[in-house]
Protein backbone atom coordinates (compact mmCIF):
# COMPACT_ATOMS: atom_id res chain seq x y z
CA UNK A 1 0.00 0.00 0.00
CA UNK A 2 1.52 3.40 -0.97
CA UNK A 3 2.26 5.77 1.91
CA UNK A 4 -0.05 8.77 2.26
CA UNK A 5 1.50 12.15 1.57
CA UNK A 6 2.16 14.24 4.67
CA UNK A 7 3.26 17.81 5.33
CA UNK A 8 5.51 19.56 7.85
CA UNK A 9 4.16 22.47 9.86
CA UNK A 10 6.16 24.83 7.64
CA UNK A 11 4.49 23.42 4.53
CA UNK A 12 1.05 23.63 6.15
CA UNK A 13 1.72 27.28 7.01
CA UNK A 14 2.60 27.98 3.36
CA UNK A 15 -0.46 26.16 2.06
CA UNK A 16 -2.87 27.94 4.43
CA UNK A 17 -1.01 31.28 4.20
CA UNK A 18 -0.70 31.55 7.98
CA UNK A 19 2.17 31.58 10.49
CA UNK A 20 3.74 28.41 11.88
CA UNK A 21 2.44 29.35 15.32
CA UNK A 22 -1.12 29.41 13.96
CA UNK A 23 -0.58 25.89 12.64
CA UNK A 24 0.67 24.76 16.05
CA UNK A 25 -2.37 26.38 17.65
CA UNK A 26 -4.67 24.39 15.33
CA UNK A 27 -2.82 21.21 16.32
CA UNK A 28 -2.98 22.11 20.00
CA UNK A 29 -6.76 22.66 19.82
CA UNK A 30 -7.27 19.33 18.04
CA UNK A 31 -8.51 20.92 14.83
CA UNK A 32 -5.61 19.51 12.81
CA UNK A 33 -4.48 15.95 13.69
CA UNK A 34 -0.68 15.64 13.78
CA UNK A 35 2.05 13.24 14.81
CA UNK A 36 5.74 13.50 15.59
CA UNK A 37 8.56 12.18 13.38
CA UNK A 38 11.81 12.94 15.20
CA UNK A 39 11.79 16.70 15.87
CA UNK A 40 9.14 17.36 13.21
CA UNK A 41 5.39 17.45 13.50
CA UNK A 42 3.63 16.13 10.40
CA UNK A 43 0.05 16.29 9.15
CA UNK A 44 -1.40 13.81 6.67
CA UNK A 45 -2.78 15.27 3.44
CA UNK A 46 -6.19 13.71 4.08
CA UNK A 47 -6.45 15.37 7.51
CA UNK A 48 -5.52 18.74 6.02
CA UNK A 49 -8.21 18.31 3.37
CA UNK A 50 -10.79 17.41 6.02
CA UNK A 51 -9.88 20.55 7.98
CA UNK A 52 -10.19 22.75 4.89
CA UNK A 53 -13.56 21.22 3.95
CA UNK A 54 -14.86 21.69 7.48
CA UNK A 55 -13.86 25.37 7.43
CA UNK A 56 -15.63 25.71 4.08
CA UNK A 57 -18.78 24.18 5.60
CA UNK A 58 -18.59 20.98 3.57
CA UNK A 59 -20.05 18.08 5.63
CA UNK A 60 -17.58 15.36 6.54
CA UNK A 61 -18.35 11.72 5.75
CA UNK A 62 -20.13 10.00 8.63
CA UNK A 63 -17.77 8.23 10.97
CA UNK A 64 -18.12 4.46 10.90
CA UNK A 65 -18.76 2.51 14.08
CA UNK A 66 -15.27 1.05 13.90
CA UNK A 67 -13.51 4.41 13.78
CA UNK A 68 -10.88 5.11 16.44
CA UNK A 69 -11.21 8.42 18.31
CA UNK A 70 -9.15 10.16 20.97
CA UNK A 71 -11.81 9.20 23.49
CA UNK A 72 -11.49 5.51 22.52
CA UNK A 73 -7.78 5.80 23.13
CA UNK A 74 -8.25 7.51 26.49
CA UNK A 75 -6.45 10.63 25.28
CA UNK A 76 -9.21 13.17 25.96
CA UNK A 77 -7.51 14.28 29.19
CA UNK A 78 -4.11 14.79 27.56
CA UNK A 79 -3.39 18.47 26.92
CA UNK A 80 -1.24 19.53 23.97
CA UNK A 81 1.17 22.32 24.89
CA UNK A 82 3.29 24.44 22.57
CA UNK A 83 6.91 25.08 23.62
CA UNK A 84 8.33 27.96 21.62
CA UNK A 85 12.03 28.73 21.15
CA UNK A 86 15.13 27.55 19.31
CA UNK A 87 17.72 26.33 21.83
CA UNK A 88 18.54 22.62 22.09
CA UNK A 89 17.88 22.76 25.83
CA UNK A 90 14.17 23.04 24.96
CA UNK A 91 14.33 19.74 23.07
CA UNK A 92 15.77 18.17 26.20
CA UNK A 93 13.00 19.72 28.31
CA UNK A 94 10.45 18.32 25.85
CA UNK A 95 11.91 14.84 26.30
CA UNK A 96 11.54 15.09 30.08
CA UNK A 97 7.94 16.30 29.81
CA UNK A 98 7.07 13.38 27.53
CA UNK A 99 8.75 10.92 29.87
CA UNK A 100 7.59 12.23 33.25
CA UNK A 101 4.10 13.65 32.69
CA UNK A 102 1.22 11.78 31.09
CA UNK A 103 -0.92 14.94 31.31
CA UNK A 104 0.83 16.87 28.57
CA UNK A 105 1.71 16.33 24.92
CA UNK A 106 4.49 18.82 24.04
CA UNK A 107 4.73 20.35 20.55
CA UNK A 108 7.86 22.30 19.53
CA UNK A 109 7.75 25.63 17.71
CA UNK A 110 11.16 26.91 16.56
CA UNK A 111 10.77 30.70 16.54
CA UNK A 112 12.71 33.58 18.13
CA UNK A 113 12.24 35.12 21.56
CA UNK A 114 10.20 38.19 20.63
CA UNK A 115 7.81 36.32 18.32
CA UNK A 116 7.42 33.66 21.02
CA UNK A 117 6.32 36.24 23.59
CA UNK A 118 3.88 37.80 21.14
CA UNK A 119 2.45 34.35 20.41
CA UNK A 120 1.90 33.82 24.14
CA UNK A 121 0.05 37.15 24.38
CA UNK A 122 -2.17 35.98 21.51
CA UNK A 123 -2.83 32.63 23.24
CA UNK A 124 -0.83 30.59 20.73
CA UNK A 125 1.93 29.22 23.01
CA UNK A 126 2.08 27.69 26.50
CA UNK A 127 5.80 27.81 27.35
CA UNK A 128 8.07 30.36 25.69
CA UNK A 129 11.80 30.93 26.03
CA UNK A 130 13.43 34.34 26.00
CA UNK A 131 16.92 35.79 26.03
CA UNK A 132 16.19 39.45 25.33
CA UNK A 133 18.70 42.08 26.47
CA UNK A 134 17.36 45.49 27.49
CA UNK A 135 19.94 48.21 26.94
CA UNK A 136 18.27 50.74 29.24
CA UNK A 137 18.34 48.54 32.34
CA UNK A 138 21.09 46.06 31.45
CA UNK A 139 18.60 43.33 32.39
CA UNK A 140 17.51 40.25 30.52
CA UNK A 141 13.91 39.36 29.65
CA UNK A 142 11.79 40.95 32.41
CA UNK A 143 11.38 44.41 30.77
CA UNK A 144 10.17 42.80 27.53
CA UNK A 145 7.91 40.27 29.24
CA UNK A 146 6.21 42.95 31.35
CA UNK A 147 5.56 45.14 28.32
CA UNK A 148 4.27 42.37 26.04
CA UNK A 149 2.27 40.35 28.57
CA UNK A 150 0.61 43.46 29.99
CA UNK A 151 -2.52 42.67 32.09
CA UNK A 152 -1.47 39.00 32.36
CA UNK A 153 -0.14 37.17 35.41
CA UNK A 154 2.96 35.12 34.62
CA UNK A 155 5.92 33.29 36.10
CA UNK A 156 9.50 33.45 34.80
CA UNK A 157 11.83 30.57 35.64
CA UNK A 158 15.40 30.05 34.48
CA UNK A 159 16.25 27.18 32.16
CA UNK A 160 19.97 27.80 31.55
CA UNK A 161 22.61 30.53 31.40
CA UNK A 162 25.09 30.78 28.54
CA UNK A 163 27.78 33.04 27.08
CA UNK A 164 26.89 35.24 24.11
CA UNK A 165 29.49 36.95 21.97
CA UNK A 166 31.20 37.13 18.60
CA UNK A 167 31.93 34.25 16.24
CA UNK A 168 35.27 34.93 14.53
CA UNK A 169 37.73 32.89 12.47
CA UNK A 170 40.39 30.82 14.21
CA UNK A 171 43.03 33.10 15.71
CA UNK A 172 40.70 36.11 15.33
CA UNK A 173 42.83 37.47 12.44
CA UNK A 174 41.00 40.82 12.33
CA UNK A 175 41.27 41.28 16.10
CA UNK A 176 37.55 41.92 16.60
CA UNK A 177 37.00 42.63 20.31
CA UNK A 178 33.98 44.89 20.78
CA UNK A 179 31.07 46.50 18.95
CA UNK A 180 33.13 49.50 17.82
CA UNK A 181 35.21 47.11 15.70
CA UNK A 182 32.11 46.52 13.57
CA UNK A 183 32.54 50.06 12.20
CA UNK A 184 35.77 49.14 10.44
CA UNK A 185 35.69 49.01 6.64
CA UNK A 186 37.49 45.65 6.60
CA UNK A 187 34.87 43.97 8.84
CA UNK A 188 31.62 42.47 7.56
CA UNK A 189 28.98 40.91 9.79
CA UNK A 190 26.28 38.29 9.32
CA UNK A 191 23.14 39.15 11.29
CA UNK A 192 20.21 37.24 12.80
CA UNK A 193 16.52 37.69 11.94
CA UNK A 194 14.37 40.38 13.56
CA UNK A 195 12.94 39.30 16.91
CA UNK A 196 15.75 36.88 17.77
CA UNK A 197 17.65 37.38 21.01
CA UNK A 198 20.97 37.72 19.17
CA UNK A 199 19.58 40.45 16.89
CA UNK A 200 18.17 42.37 19.86
CA UNK A 201 21.46 42.04 21.75
CA UNK A 202 23.31 43.50 18.76
CA UNK A 203 20.79 46.32 18.27
CA UNK A 204 20.76 47.27 21.95
CA UNK A 205 24.56 47.26 22.20
CA UNK A 206 24.83 49.40 19.05
CA UNK A 207 22.24 51.82 20.44
CA UNK A 208 24.10 52.06 23.74
CA UNK A 209 27.36 52.77 21.92
CA UNK A 210 25.76 55.39 19.67
CA UNK A 211 26.48 53.33 16.54
CA UNK A 212 24.09 53.50 13.59
CA UNK A 213 23.25 50.17 11.95
CA UNK A 214 23.69 51.87 8.56
CA UNK A 215 27.41 52.10 9.36
CA UNK A 216 27.74 48.31 9.71
CA UNK A 217 28.74 46.29 6.63
CA UNK A 218 26.51 43.23 6.24
CA UNK A 219 23.87 44.33 8.77
CA UNK A 220 21.07 43.42 6.36
CA UNK A 221 22.43 39.91 5.66
CA UNK A 222 20.47 37.45 7.80
CA UNK A 223 20.59 33.83 8.98
CA UNK A 224 17.85 32.30 11.14
CA UNK A 225 19.90 30.28 13.64
CA UNK A 226 23.15 30.40 15.61
CA UNK A 227 24.42 27.52 13.51
CA UNK A 228 23.58 29.38 10.29
CA UNK A 229 25.52 32.46 11.45
CA UNK A 230 28.50 30.36 12.53
CA UNK A 231 28.46 28.56 9.19
CA UNK A 232 28.68 31.81 7.24
CA UNK A 233 31.66 32.95 9.35
CA UNK A 234 33.39 29.57 9.01
CA UNK A 235 33.07 29.79 5.20
CA UNK A 236 34.59 33.31 5.37
CA UNK A 237 31.57 34.93 3.73
CA UNK A 238 31.52 37.22 6.78
CA UNK A 239 34.07 38.12 9.44
CA UNK A 240 31.86 38.14 12.52
CA UNK A 241 28.43 37.23 13.86
CA UNK A 242 26.69 37.27 17.23
CA UNK A 243 25.80 33.93 18.84
CA UNK A 244 26.34 31.54 21.72
CA UNK A 245 29.66 29.98 22.71
CA UNK A 246 28.50 26.36 22.43
CA UNK A 247 27.96 26.64 18.66
CA UNK A 248 31.33 28.32 18.06
CA UNK A 249 33.13 25.29 19.51
CA UNK A 250 30.93 22.94 17.50
CA UNK A 251 31.78 24.65 14.18
CA UNK A 252 35.45 25.22 15.00
CA UNK A 253 35.43 29.00 15.34
CA UNK A 254 36.98 31.25 17.97
CA UNK A 255 34.61 32.99 20.35
CA UNK A 256 34.86 36.46 21.88
CA UNK A 257 32.60 36.52 24.97
CA UNK A 258 30.56 39.70 25.47
CA UNK A 259 27.89 38.86 28.05
CA UNK A 260 26.40 36.07 30.15
CA UNK A 261 22.78 35.78 29.12
CA UNK A 262 19.91 34.29 31.04
CA UNK A 263 17.72 31.94 29.03
CA UNK A 264 14.36 31.92 30.81
CA UNK A 265 11.00 30.22 30.41
CA UNK A 266 7.70 32.08 30.71
CA UNK A 267 4.32 30.57 31.61
CA UNK A 268 1.02 32.33 32.20
CA UNK A 269 -0.36 31.98 35.74
CA UNK A 270 -3.89 30.77 35.07
CA UNK A 271 -5.99 28.19 36.87
CA UNK A 272 -5.67 25.84 33.90
CA UNK A 273 -1.88 26.21 33.97
CA UNK A 274 -1.33 25.33 37.65
CA UNK A 275 -0.61 21.63 36.90
CA UNK A 276 1.70 22.62 34.02
CA UNK A 277 3.67 25.10 36.15
CA UNK A 278 4.05 22.50 38.91
CA UNK A 279 5.24 19.88 36.41
CA UNK A 280 7.78 22.24 34.79
CA UNK A 281 9.20 23.41 38.13
CA UNK A 282 9.59 19.81 39.30
CA UNK A 283 11.41 18.86 36.08
CA UNK A 284 13.68 21.94 36.10
CA UNK A 285 14.63 21.44 39.73
CA UNK A 286 15.47 17.76 39.26
CA UNK A 287 19.12 16.72 39.46
CA UNK A 288 18.74 14.47 36.40
CA UNK A 289 17.86 17.31 34.04
CA UNK A 290 20.53 19.60 35.49
CA UNK A 291 23.21 16.95 35.10
CA UNK A 292 22.19 16.30 31.50
CA UNK A 293 22.16 20.02 30.66
CA UNK A 294 25.54 20.51 32.32
CA UNK A 295 27.03 17.54 30.44
CA UNK A 296 26.36 19.27 27.10
CA UNK A 297 27.90 22.57 28.16
CA UNK A 298 25.15 24.65 29.76
CA UNK A 299 25.45 26.69 32.97
CA UNK A 300 22.79 25.32 35.35
CA UNK A 301 23.63 27.47 38.39
CA UNK A 302 20.17 29.12 38.18
CA UNK A 303 18.20 26.31 36.50
CA UNK A 304 14.76 25.99 38.11
CA UNK A 305 15.04 29.30 39.98
CA UNK A 306 11.95 31.48 39.84
CA UNK A 307 13.22 34.80 38.50
CA UNK A 308 10.02 36.85 38.58
CA UNK A 309 6.29 36.52 39.20
CA UNK A 310 3.44 38.88 38.42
Amino acid sequence: MPLEESYTTEQIAQILKVSKLTVYDLIKKGKLPAYRVGRQMRVDASDLEKYKNKEKGIPLPEQTSGAVTNANLGQSSVRSIIISGQDNSLDLLTKYIERESAQFRPLRSYVGSLESLISMYKGEADIVSTHLFDGDTGEYNIPYIRRILVSNSFIVVNLICRNAGFYVAKGNPKNIRDFHDLLRSDVKIINREKGSGARILLDEKLRGAGISREQIRGYGDVETSHLGVAGVVSKQYADVGVGIEKVAHFVGLDFVPLTKERYDLVLLKTEANHPLITAILNILQSSNLKEELQSIGYDVSCTGKIIYEQ
